[in-house]
């Protein structure tokens, strides 16, 4: 098995705060897939949603405030997947909840060190 990340972009953030409500059935369908992905062996850490605020530092030590994506952009989150090649992993991608929000996954292959 090879590991891949999940990068949520946009969905979570994107727009005003949802309801109470709203965010505790968003929060169970996001707990639901990562069981479902867990009972399947294709979870191997559900990562951690990121705050939205940020440092960019650049060469020669220049920082500044970021990050400077556009909204839809920032990166919100991530998971550690476990798949047999890319395609399986962007074909478990499918199953995210960020789509019924707006957002999109970025599906990328841990390099082995």
């Amino acid at each position: 098995m090879n590991e891949f990340v999940f990068l949520y972009r946009g969905g979570m953030n994107a727009g005003a705060p949802p309801s109470p409500e709203v965010m505790e059935a968003q929060m169970k369908r996001w707990q639901t897939w990562f069981e479902k992905l867990g009972q399947e062996g294709k979870l191997k850490d559900w990562g951690a949603p990121l705050q939205r605020e940020g440092k960019h530092v650049a060469a020669g030590g220049t920082i500044t405030d970021g990050p400077f994506a556009e909204g839809k952009e920032v990166i919100g989150g991530y998971s550690i997947i476990k798949a047999k090649d890319l395609a399986e992993a962007a074909t478990l991608a499918k199953g995210c909840p960020v789509f019924e929000t707006g957002g999109s996954v970025e599906v990328r292959p841990v390099a082995p060190m």
